[in-house]
């Protein structure tokens, strides 16, 4: 007995979603088809092996630490923009404070002191 049409699954309609307005957009709607695709797949047991070695690499401890490594060396860059920042408003600070001195003193603010 061959089954009925009305009971099968229907096939995956696409999604529709709005067109990429940027490259970066683009990009991501790309990675994601992909992404599902290779899903699939891998669901189904068609993936090549390719595929398989990639979501494994994803997967392994060595891939882990190397994200981790990566992360905290943006953490690191970030910390010291922010150090070279704090830095200039200290310098900033430091000449407002020798301008008031030499107010103080009853020297003209812009004059240099020798």
């Amino acid at each position: 007995m061959s089954r009925s049409k009305s009971t099968d699954k229907p096939a995956k309609k696409p999604r529709r979603t709005r067109r990429a307005r940027t490259p970066e957009e683009r990009e991501q709607e790309m990675i994601g088809l992909a992404m599902d695709l290779a899903e699939e797949q891998l669901r189904n047991g068609t993936a090549s092996a390719q595929v398989i070695a990639h979501f494994l690499k994803l997967g392994s401890t060595r891939e882990k630490a190397e994200l981790d490594m990566i992360r905290r060396k943006t953490e690191n860059l970030d910390a010291k923009t922010e150090s070279i920042r704090q830095g200039g408003h200290i310098e900033e600070l430091y000449a407002e404070a020798m301008r008031a001195m030499r107010e103080y003193k009853g020297l003209d603010a812009d004059e240099d002191v020798q």
